[in-house]
């Protein structure tokens, strides 16, 4: 039984361009996560499995899903890491190990989002929403904030395109299709 790979951490390093050794563990990041509490793991956490080569604790938890990438903890981090770059390599690294989703809801929104970008060349909210809850097959659960919203007009009816959308569609068609399927 392999324990640990010392690869891993290289190969995170490689694909967000963060040294992962500059961390210190002071846990400031933790302390300024707004989604802290919800995570198995702290953003300093997750570092730590990642430099002791805990790859599949790593890739398994579900805070590189809850993480929203708001760049609160690098703010506050004084060696400024990146952890939304590094969190989005170790999603890039599970979705292509297939590894389980521990969050299958939010790797679904995720996928809402992009479809989205990719049709339009931005987000056309009321259409990510509607999608998501007809492929989680939850019609009425929080109709009446859809319905404050479009009241408000905080939900555009109809979406509006980018000028360049062939650019964006270009973005798409050379990146993998397995994150979107």
């Amino acid at each position: 039984m392999k324990f640990s790979d010392f690869h891993f951490a290289a190969e995170v390093k490689q694909r967000s361009h963060v040294d992962l050794n500059m961390c210190y563990h002071c846990w400031c990041c933790a302390g300024g996560c707004p989604f802290v509490e919800a995570m198995d793991y702290t953003p300093n956490g997750v570092i730590r499995l990642v430099q002791l080569g805990m790859k599949k604790k790593a890739l398994e938890c579900s805070a590189i899903w809850i993480c929203v990438g708001c760049h609160t903890c690098s703010t506050a981090c004084p060696m400024a890491i990146d952890m939304s770059a590094i969190m989005d390599a170790l999603r890039q690294i599970a979705l292509e190990e297939g590894v389980p989703c521990a969050e299958p809801d939010i790797l679904d929104f995720h996928k809402e989002v992009l479809h989205s970008v990719e049709h339009y060349g931005r987000t056309h909210k009321l259409e990510i929403m509607l999608r998501y809850k007809i492929r989680k097959r939850d019609w009425f659960s929080d109709m009446d904030v859809g319905l404050k919203m479009l009241a408000k007009r905080k939900l555009d009816l109809m979406p509006s395109k980018v000028k360049n959308i062939k650019d964006i569609r270009n973005l798409f068609n050379r990146d993998d299709r397995r994150y979107r399927e």
